[in-house]
């Protein structure tokens, strides 16, 4: 069976850094807001290209967390408007409605799955307080006509860099575009950690220091506390794994897009919509996406073909339970998507030969 994606292969390339480096901290006796979390954060800023870097317990709690610092710094209030794409992980929404604002979804465009630049103005209103980029998938979401609507309204400009750790946009990273930026280190993206793992990077001196007496219980100073916060820290286990990755993730990142590159130059069933050579150029393949309104037979194809595949995302957000009131609105590309989406593996384990099995099965789908 090839993997959708084999951790304990990803981990075994650097294994032994990383135990030297969980070794270090054990040894250190010290495993919260330590050494380790420092020097990441340094570290994790420096790479993005931001002053500021403030690590946190998981990439919810970073969205969350910037979205509630702008409320306490009094940019935003309750009953403001966030404008997202329809078809994000349900985080990137989970993380506004629970700061009492309101999610304004805009459709994705079909040949890249980000968020429609074109319909963007029609959906400000005098409530929009920002707009939320969502890199989905490990491609470039953000445009220069983003960026000069957001200038032109006043609006702040969030980036969900969960799935984009590494992307290019220029001269620049993703996490550096706007105002500021949340990244999730589950253990499956491109940097992952051994368990969860968020941070909030930005250039805001105010809003870094907000996020991070939001995240230890509202304290900027002990048992001092300014606002209601929450407990949301990185470990320093975790900081530790981090750091090691971190030195090898623009090489593993090289390697995720030669696997997808072969995929996109062999590839050619017409059955198949795989990503375009433009598309390429602006992602780091945190996932590569095939769309096939076949999608549930083409599943059980290359399962049956020994080849593990994952759907991102079955069902849209606004067709989620938890937000029924949203059960009548009509977004067809969003509804396509999440109907023909289906995951193939694309890592820097995968070997040749993994390649061109998964190629091979592609190709002789509904042949």
């Amino acid at each position: 069976m090839i993997s959708y994606l084999d951790l304990k292969k990803i981990t075994a390339l650097h294994s032994e850094e990383i135990k030297s480096a969980i070794g270090s901290v054990v040894d250190s006796g010290w495993f919260l807001q330590g050494e380790a979390t420092g020097r990441f954060e340094r570290d994790y800023a420096d790479f993005i290209g931001t002053s500021h870097c403030v690590t946190c317990g998981n990439g919810l709690d970073a969205l969350m967390l910037s979205l509630r610092a702008y409320i306490e710094m009094g940019v935003m209030e309750p009953g403001d408007e966030v404008i997202v794409p329809a078809n994000t992980y349900i985080a990137t929404i989970l993380a506004i409605t629970e700061n009492g604002l309101k999610p304004v979804l805009v459709e994705p465009r079909w040949d890249t799955y980000q968020i429609d630049d074109s319909l963007l103005e029609q959906a400000i209103t005098a409530r929009t307080r920002a707009v939320m980029v969502v890199h989905l998938y490990g491609r470039l979401a953000y445009t220069e006509r983003i960026g000069e609507l957001c200038r032109a309204y006043g609006l702040r400009l969030i980036e969900d860099n969960a799935q984009a750790h590494g992307l290019r946009c220029g001269s620049r990273r993703t996490g550096s575009l706007g105002d500021a930026a949340a990244h999730s280190f589950y253990p499956g993206k491109n940097l992952g950690a051994l368990g969860d793992a968020g941070a909030v990077t930005t250039d805001d001196a105010e809003l870094a220091q907000t996020v991070r007496a939001l995240a230890n219980y509202g304290s900027e100073r002990k048992y001092v506390f300014r606002y209601k916060g929450r407990n949301s820290r990185m470990d320093e286990l975790q900081a530790a794994v981090l750091g090691v990755k971190l030195r090898h993730l623009d090489e593993e990142n090289m390697i995720r897009r030669s696997v997808a590159l072969d995929y996109i130059e062999n590839v050619n069933n017409p059955l198949l919509q795989v990503p375009s050579l433009d598309y390429w150029r602006n992602s780091v393949f945190h996932i590569f996406p095939v769309m096939c309104c076949r999608r549930d037979e083409l599943h059980d194809y290359l399962a049956a073909g020994g080849v593990q595949t994952m759907i991102h995302y079955p069902i849209p957000p606004h067709r989620q339970q938890c937000y029924a009131e949203w059960g009548q609105l009509s977004l067809p590309v969003t509804e396509r998507i999440h109907a023909e989406e289906l995951s193939i593996p694309c890592h820097q384990a995968m070997n040749k030969k993994d390649v061109l099995t998964v190629i091979g099965l592609l190709n002789s789908f509904g042949r």
